[in-house]
């Protein structure tokens, strides 16, 4: 069994971002990068089932700039054990991102898509969903527990009212949420174990994908700083306050 895993690169989520002065965007020189937090659980993942004689492979794969090599030695270095970068300057949305891994995943042919279920950077929620519907998969959102047999995954996933439990068939996509497991640190003689993994570098022209943005960002701004707790009297001034100054009730 073959599991592919996409990982993004992303600011650091101990960094405190921000905005460029101009409003055009997230100010990213000189700021530490690393890997989605969800991208790097689901790296985990697929390594763990790896591990357990389940899986027999797994290949990581980021869509971005050169840098992002760096991520994909990351999840080489949990335990992936080849990567492949699809390289473009374009900024990505997550259509296109979700049609790039289609197209990979029709030369790769895998059994599984282990993917986080967002990117700490957009928060958009989508490209899992999305290459579900490009690639005409089941797919399994949220997941807190997978567990694969007879050509199923039985998934876990968290949902408002508690927890839900999906069987789909394979292949499918299966998005990862914080529960799902703890990843380890990548001991020293794995990072450089993982230098010498191979990393394939493919354009987007290479796989047929038209990546051209579709939305334009027009402003980017910080947002309005939280006004201090004001104590009140009784109750009744409370109430008063709720009423014709936050105008909640």
């Amino acid at each position: 069994m073959k599991i592919l895993v996409p990982v993004k690169r992303v600011v650091d989520y101990n960094v405190k971002v921000r905005v460029k002065a101009d409003g055009s965007g997230v100010d990213i020189a000189n700021v530490k990068m690393s890997m989605n937090p969800f991208d790097e659980i689901a790296v985990e993942e697929a390594v763990r089932l790896k591990e357990a004689g389940v899986a027999t492979e797994v290949v990581a794969v980021s869509c971005g700039v050169t840098a992002c090599q760096e991520t994909l030695r990351a999840a080489m270095a949990i335990g992936a054990d080849r990567g492949i970068l699809v390289e473009t300057d374009v900024e990505l949305q997550p259509l296109a991102v979700a049609k790039l891994l289609k197209a990979v995943c029709d030369k790769e042919q895998p059994d599984l898509v282990i993917a986080g279920k967002q990117a700490i950077d957009d928060d958009a929620n989508q490209t899992g969903q999305m290459l579900s519907a490009l690639m005409g998969w089941p797919q399994a959102t949220f997941a807190s527990k997978v567990a694969l047999a007879d050509g199923k995954a039985q998934v876990t996933r968290e949902i408002d009212g508690g927890l839900e439990t999906l069987s789909v068939k394979l292949p499918a996509v299966v998005t990862t949420d914080l529960r799902l497991n703890e990843p380890r640190y990548a001991t020293l003689p794995n990072i450089m174990k993982a230098k010498k993994k191979p990393l394939d570098t493919v354009k987007p022209a290479d796989l047929g994908v038209d990546v051209a943005p579709r939305l334009t960002t027009l402003k980017v701004s910080e947002p309005p700083k939280r006004s201090a707790g004001e104590r009140v009297a009784d109750v009744a001034q409370l109430v008063d306050k709720l009423k014709n100054v936050a105008k909640v009730i």
